[in-house]
């Protein structure tokens, strides 16, 4: 019994540490996404051209960011500033550039191409990124 002791001390002892994760990048769930874009359609025509992002409310926590890479590679994160739990201002607002900010007092901004954000963010935090499959002729499912 004496054994068993200390061997479940030693497993708390271990598990409460700090291993380097950063607990402030919890705020946001997993909100089922399941999104058909086509960008043939108005509202997706700009993500037919590499560098621009178009932003789609009513998915995830705060919305969607979708991201044209190239060419071959479309991008979606969740347009929720991943600092901090989702509230009015903390939705991500498209800067230029392929940077989105929140409209938070920290005003954090991340990069639509990499998902990192800034230096100056108030965490290490990074966007959480949603899964993009290419169905061919210009439709995508975002899903997660």
């Amino acid at each position: 019994m004496k054994k068993l002791l200390i061997f479940l001390a030693i497993i708390v002892v271990s598990c409460s540490g700090d291993d380097n994760n950063n607990s402030n990048c919890n705020f946001l769930f997993d909100a089922g996404v399941n999104l058909q874009v086509n960008t043939n359609l108005p509202q997706f025509n700009q993500l037919q051209f590499p560098g621009n992002g178009v932003y789609v409310a009513g998915q995830g926590n705060s919305g969607i960011w979708l991201w044209r890479l190239n060419s071959a590679l479309l991008l979606a994160w969740d347009a929720a500033d991943p600092s901090r739990p989702p509230i009015a201002c903390s939705t991500l607002t498209d800067i230029g550039g392929g940077i989105v900010e929140s409209g938070c007092e920290d005003a954090n901004q991340y990069s639509l191409l990499t998902g990192q954000g800034f230096e100056g963010n108030t965490s290490d935090c990074t966007l959480k990124p949603y899964r993009v499959d290419d169905l061919g002729n210009g439709q995508f499912l975002v899903s997660n």
